[in-house]
Formats: C-alpha cells, sequence, structure tokens
C-alpha cells in the first residue's frame, strides 16, 4: 500500500499516478487543520448573525432565493446528497473512485469549504480502509460540480448507498463498520461542498492522462521498432531538422526516437546504400506526429496537475475576511478542453500505428513476406490482425469528437451552460483501450519483422523491447489462434511495461 502524507494542494502528477496504480493510506499534515477550523466557525458565524448566504440557509440551484429555517439546516444537507445521487451505469472501477476520494480530500483540506475536520477523516477512513463507495459512471453534465457522483460518494458517510470492500458490494451502513465508523450528521454546507466539484470529471481525466502516457511511450517503441523492420531511414530523425521548426515537443519526439534508433544497427546498417529515397509518412513524419501528441500530453498534465490542487465547491469561504462567496469553480470546461484534446492524441497515437502495421504487412512496402508470415497462402499471418487494428482506429475517429462543445442547459436553465466534462474524460478509457490494442498489433508486428531480418541485430534498447514481447508471445511461424497473443502483447502496454525504455523526462507524470 503507497503511504502518503497530503500538504493540501501540493499533490503531483507521480503521487496521483500512485494512486490510480494502488490502495493508498493518506495521512493528512496537522499544519492544515487551523484552516479548516476557521472556514467551519465562519459559517457558524454566519448563522450566528443571520445572514442569507446560498447553500448555507437557501434552497440550492433555482431553489436559491428559498430561505431555509434553522431548524431544517441539518435536514437540507442530508436531504441534498440523497436527492442528488441519482446516477445510472455501471459502477466506477475502484481505481477511479480512489482518485475522486483523494482528491475531494485534497479540495477540503485546502480550508475554503466551510466542512469540519471530523468530516474529511471520515472520508480518508473509508479511503485507508479500502471501502469505496459505489458510484455510477453517468449523471453529470461537469457543472455546479459532478454532483450525482459526489453524492454517491458522500450517501456512505451517512450509512446510505452502497460501497465495494473487497470486490463485494455491501451497503453503505456496512462499509462504515467495516471502517469503524458511525453514521455522520452533516452540518450547513457540508453536504454541498461534498457535493460541488470537479472531482470525478477530474480522476476520469487523470486516467486518460496516464494512459495516453503509457500509449505514448509504447508508440514511440513500436514506431522505432517498424523502422527498423521495414528497413527504414534514421536521416528523418536527425535533431537539425526538428531545431529549424522549432517545436520543443517535436524535437523531444525525435530526440526519443534517437535514443531508441541510435546512430545505427546491424539491421541499419545493412541497407545503408539502398535506391530508396523517401520513406512513406506513417514512419518519416513520427516526430512531427507525435510531437504533437506530445504537446496535447503536456499540456494536459499541467492543466490536471492544477485542476487536482484547486477547491472546486461553491461556495468558498474566506475566513480570514470573513466572507463567503458564491462563484463558479465547480464549472469543469478547464478539464472539459483537456479531455478533448487528449482523445485527439490518443486517435491520432493509434492512427498513426494502424499505417505503419498496413506498411509492413504490404510486401512492397516493407520488403518483409506478404503478411508477416512465411508459406503465405496457407497461413494467413497478420492480415486480419491488422483489420482489427483498422476497425479500432476508425471507432476512435468517431469517440474522438468534442464533448466540450456540446452544452445541455440543467436545472430549469439556472445551469445555462455546463462543460460534459465527465463524458469528455470517462470516453478516454474507450478510446485508450483501442489504441492498446492497435499497438499490440504493429508491436506483435514489428517483432516479427525484426525476427525476420535475423542473424542482423537491432540496437540494444529495441532488443530489450522485442525480448519483452518474445518473452509473453512467441514467433508467428504458422498460422494459430490469434486473438490471445494480442490481449498479451496488450497487456504489456497497459501495464506500462516500455515506459523504462524512452528518456526519463519525456512524460510528465513519470518524471520523479
Amino acid at each position: 500500500m503507497y503511504e502518503l502524507t497530503l500538504t493540501p494542494g501540493q499533490l503531483g502528477l507521480a503521487d496521483l499516478r500512485r494512486i490510480n496504480q494502488e490502495p493508498v493510506k493518506l495521512v493528512l499534515d496537522a499544519g492544515c487543520h487551523d484552516g479548516i477550523a476557521k472556514s467551519a466557525a465562519t459559517v457558524q458565524q454566519v448563522l450566528a448573525e443571520d445572514r442569507v448566504v446560498y447553500g448555507i440557509n437557501t434552497g440550492f440551484g433555482m431553489l436559491a432565493n428559498t430561505r431555509i429555517s434553522t431548524d431544517d439546516l441539518d435536514l437540507l444537507q442530508r436531504s441534498i446528497v440523497l436527492s442528488h445521487a441519482a446516477g445510472v451505469g455501471q459502477f466506477m472501477q475502484p481505481s477511479t473512485v480512489r482518485l475522486l476520494m483523494v482528491l475531494k480530500i485534497n479540495s477540503l483540506a485546502r480550508g475554503y469549504s466551510g466542512i469540519r475536520l471530523q468530516v474529511i477523516e471520515a472520508l480518508i477512513t473509508l479511503l485507508n480502509a479500502e471501502v469505496y463507495p459505489c458510484i455510477p459512471e453517468k449523471g453529470s453534465v461537469g457543472a455546479s460540480g459532478d454532483l450525482a457522483p459526489l453524492a454517491h460518494m458522500s450517501t456512505v458517510l451517512l450509512g446510505e448507498g452502497e460501497a465495494l470492500y473487497n470486490g463485494e458490494r455491501i451497503s453503505g451502513a456496512a462499509g462504515l463498520k467495516v471502517a469503524g465508523l458511525e453514521p455522520i450528521a452533516l452540518g450547513p454546507k457540508e453536504g454541498l461542498a461534498l457535493l460541488n466539484g470537479t472531482q470525478a470529471s477530474a480522476a476520469f481525466a487523470l486516467q486518460g492522462l496516464f494512459a495516453a502516457e503509457d500509449l505514448y511511450a509504447a508508440a514511440t517503441v513500436t514506431g522505432a521498432l517498424s523502422v527498423e523492420a521495414a528497413l527504414g531511414s534514421r536521416r528523418p530523425f536527425d535533431d537539425r531538422v526538428h531545431q529549424v521548426r522549432g517545436h520543443q515537443t517535436q524535437i523531444d519526439a525525435a530526440a526519443a526516437y534517437r535514443h531508441l534508433l541510435q546512430d545505427d544497427s546491424e539491421i541499419g546498417n545493412s541497407h545503408q546504400q539502398c535506391e530508396k529515397v523517401q520513406d512513406p509518412y506513417s514512419l518519416r513524419c513520427q516526430p512531427q506526429v507525435m510531437g504533437a501528441c506530445l504537446q496535447q500530453i503536456r499540456q494536459a498534465a499541467q492543466v490536471l496537475l492544477v485542476e487536482s490542487n484547486a477547491v472546486s465547491d461553491n461556495p468558498l469561504v474566506f475566513a480570514d475576511d470573513n466572507d463567503i462567496i458564491s462563484g463558479g469553480n465547480f464549472h469543469a470546461e478547464p478539464i472539459a478542453m483537456v479531455a478533448d484534446n487528449l482523445a485527439l492524441a490518443i486517435a491520432e497515437i493509434g492512427s498513426l500505428s494502424e499505417r505503419r502495421m498496413a506498411l509492413l504487412i504490404d510486401t512492397n512496402l516493407s520488403k518483409l513476406p506478404p503478411f508477416l508470415v512465411d508459406n503465405g497462402g496457407v497461413n494467413s499471418g497478420f492480415m486480419i490482425a491488422q483489420v482489427t487494428g483498422a476497425a479500432l482506429a476508425s471507432e476512435n475517429k468517431s469517440l474522438a469528437h468534442p464533448a466540450s462543445v456540446d452544452s445541455l442547459p440543467t436545472s430549469a436553465n439556472q445551469e445555462d451552460h455546463v462543460s460534459m466534462a465527465t463524458f469528455a474524460a470517462r470516453r478516454l478509457r474507450d478510446m485508450s483501450d483501442n489504441t492498446a490494442g492497435i499497438l499490440a498489433v504493429e508491436l506483435l508486428g514489428a517483432c516479427q519483422g525484426i525476427d525476420f531480418r535475423a542473424p542482423l541485430k537491432t540496437t540494444v534498447g529495441l532488443q530489450q523491447a522485442h525480448s519483452q514481447l518474445r518473452a509473453e508471445v512467441a514467433f508467428y511461424d504458422k498460422d494459430r489462434y490469434f486473438s490471445p497473443d494480442i490481449e498479451r502483447a496488450q497487456a504489456l502496454i497497459q501495464r506500462g511495461d516500455y515506459n523504462a525504455l524512452v528518456p526519463a523526462d519525456l512524460l510528465p507524470s513519470l518524471q520523479s
């Protein structure tokens, strides 16, 4: 279990990647306790002064002008949790819920939400006990907060809803018992503080970012393998070419290919005097295309790091000024837009890989046996594996349509522009799975091509990449049941096994 002392507002991407991968034992830095207490005291002062403040003693959304009596304030907070827990669809994966809870704890502990330390510590206790609330994936439009998902998270604090523990669904009340907790009676502002926020959208988007990074590393490796297998030129990766254009991500992408391809290899040296003048774009333009994808990944990482440490509920409590302001930090447009850009990157990584695979099976282009198998005709080889890659690439084109431009007003037009960030980020999982499948097919094909070049060898780094695959999948000497080969190759990619083969400073969350 990953142990992390959380200083609110200082979560790093490497921390979040670890939390996505494994359970976490979270300890809250005591330095934040004073700010949390002052924020909660400010809410109590508002009530003592009989001031009318949204979300504390009013209704919500279009009911914001409805004053709530003091006797009903606790009921108001309980009611908002239960009424807003209206999500549908399959439950979030435990890794998603874990990220969501850490992000919520981090936001609340900043001390601008008017919530008691007791409530934050209860969330931490559930997290550390690996009692994960059952949260449906669908039902948020990514504005006014991820209300439905965060309400489902909060029901367990009340002893309501359901939780997942040791892989089994149990009642929220049973989940509290497992964690050694009693149901909490939420105070003024606390229900709204729990429900408002962008943490569901951000959790999905972070998972999309981490997947995109794994895909990027694997695609760089498979692309370099394909250059070798297809007897491609190293010249297009020359640093001088990329310096004169000037895009830093293109320069860095080209450097990553040079890191793998080195200056030469036995395979590379074997065709130095060939008559071929240029390679197809899928080989030659890899730094340009992958550099553009890297730009989107780095931009998304920057935005999501800020959002992971943000205070995004409403209203916000500024205790030092004795002021409470109703704003719109719950609007998840920044997440929606970077999720849309990650979708473009993920789709293009897959599209370029599919074209390289098409090149490898074409004997006229690659000078390898047709469909990468001996005794063609009797053996179909990689013919339909490439078709599978094409199908996945085509599906990604539809999924890459931007979600952030599709606002649909809600709450009787009070919430008249929303971000759709939750879907924008959630669909990245399907796209990542598709691209991992495309890359798996290319990885198999490129390693097959390397084998056909034997006894000539590739570079040390690419030999390692080849060996990692061959430890899982044997050479394709004749037709066999193909799907398990793709599954094993895809597992290598999605575990991030190829991340260590690219430069350590290439991808944001992989930097120490």
